[in-house]
């Protein structure tokens, strides 16, 4: 993978990663009780995002952490912001924690792949430097 295409990558995680936080967004949201009929829709929105982007990082990182099957889990614990309001509050509670399981290990992805940027941009940096006629 070269500097271009992990740059990608990155930016991709990133803007995933800003979708997990929506997720938990709406989760306090439905805690409170304060949400629309708008509120529902874009929390579908926001859990399609998550799912099929899942899918697309994966086809281009080795990731075992978290796991396809965590994140599905996560996302389908919580089919509609209503169902979320009329839990009892260890359930939500159990899903917030699976939520922070989740997001944790998503930002140590991101982690690795700019310390890989970082390990590329050096031996780019290297390899040109050590081409240059002297």
């Amino acid at each position: 993978m070269n500097t271009k295409e992990l740059d990608h990558l990155i930016l991709q995680l990133e803007n995933y990663l800003e979708c997990w936080k929506q997720f938990s967004h709406f989760i306090s949201a439905a805690r409170a009780r304060k949400f629309t009929q708008d509120d529902e829709v874009q929390f579908l929105d926001v859990k399609s995002v998550l799912v099929q982007e899942l899918e697309l990082i994966l086809s281009k990182i080795d990731c075992t952490n978290p796991s396809k099957d965590e994140v599905i889990t996560v996302v389908s614990s919580a089919p509609s912001l209503r169902f979320l309001a009329e839990l009892p509050e260890g359930s939500l509670r159990g899903i917030e924690n699976q939520w922070h399981k989740v997001f944790i290990a998503w930002q140590s992805n991101l982690g690795m792949l700019k310390v890989k940027h970082r390990d590329l941009e050096g031996r780019s940096w290297f390899s040109k430097m050590v081409a240059k006629p002297a």
